[in-house]
């Protein structure tokens, strides 16, 4: 009987392994702010495109509080506030309330990216980000490069990442945006302004595709598109729908195409499915589960 269930068990993990997508890249762009209501509103053919061609939720969800560093966290670290300890934008990793249940390299929770290195060691992992506060997230040493202009410009930041990626084809790429998140503070959620920021984050993703498929990685590239958070109003932190429900939009290689995903999706469960594409074993500490409804062939 012993034997029987072992060789079940080897026949579903070859099956697993096999299904696995053959990524060679893989592109990440974050709109902080970015509502499914507000992108639904925008006229964003890039956005759009890229849904079509893959699979997407309107109903992804955040964690509490609705803020930006708990969220980005959870995002890039497999688990939430509980387990990871980030638990308000005045985290720092040796500033906290809650400490974190495991320490990886820096003495903070894991994320994608220290596991990458630690899995694929000469990985090239890239990291823009318009808002400054995002890299103190992340494992010090753990990227190859991790840029920030310096002040808040979305434009600028794409201009790095755009001119760094075709001559280094990262294995990983991140790119955080923030112009949405700033409309929304400033004019509102909704309004003809936090619109209009979502329309230009839009363009500025085609200059990022663009670079990437200049480089003649579009084949081999995974491209996920997502958010922190939503918005009501002029604020975000609470307890609504509206700025709990995220959009999570996936596609490239062995994604499965026009596919809206009916599972229940978790910010927590990217990091997870990253390191399922990039074929790395994610951390014991990590709660979220890959997204296999979003491949071909996976359960619907």
């Amino acid at each position: 009987m012993r034997r029987r269930f072992a060789a079940i068990l080897g026949i579903i993990l070859a099956m697993a392994t096999q299904a696995q997508p053959p990524v060679k890249h893989v592109l990440v762009i974050g709109y902080d702010g970015l509502s499914p209501s507000g992108l639904q509103a925008a006229k964003a053919p890039v956005i759009t495109r890229v849904r079509a061609q893959g699979s997407y939720t309107w109903h992804a969800r955040g964690v509490m509080p609705t803020s930006s560093s708990p969220n980005w966290a959870s995002m890039i670290m497999g688990a939430g506030p509980e387990q990871h300890g980030v638990t308000s934008n005045d985290w720092m990793p040796d500033k906290f309330d809650i400490a974190p249940t495991v320490k990886g390299s820096g003495g903070i929770f894991p994320t994608i990216f220290g596991t990458l290195r630690q899995r694929e060691p000469p990985a090239d992992i890239a990291i823009f980000h318009e808002w400054e506060g995002f890299a103190r997230l992340v494992e010090p040493g753990a990227a190859s490069r991790v840029d920030h202009p310096g002040t808040r410009d979305a434009d600028e930041t794409v201009r790095r990442a755009v001119a760094y990626i075709p001559g280094h084809k990262p294995r990983l790429t991140f790119i955080h945006l923030d112009l949405v998140d700033h409309a929304g503070h400033k004019f509102g959620h909704g309004s003809p302004e936090y619109i209009a920021a979502i329309e230009k984050a839009d363009k500025l993703t085609g200059l990022i595709l663009a670079a990437v498929e200049r480089a003649g990685m579009m084949p081999d590239t995974l491209v996920l598109l997502t958010s922190d958070h939503g918005g009501l109003g002029k604020k975000h932190g609470g307890a609504t729908m509206a700025e709990i429900e995220i959009p999570w939009i996936i596609g490239g290689p062995g994604v499965a195409k026009g596919r809206e995903l009916r599972s229940l999706i978790n910010i927590y469960d990217t990091a997870p499915t990253l390191a399922y594409v990039l074929r790395v074993k994610p951390p014991s500490a990590w709660l979220g589960k890959p997204v296999m409804e979003a491949f071909a062939g996976g359960p619907r």
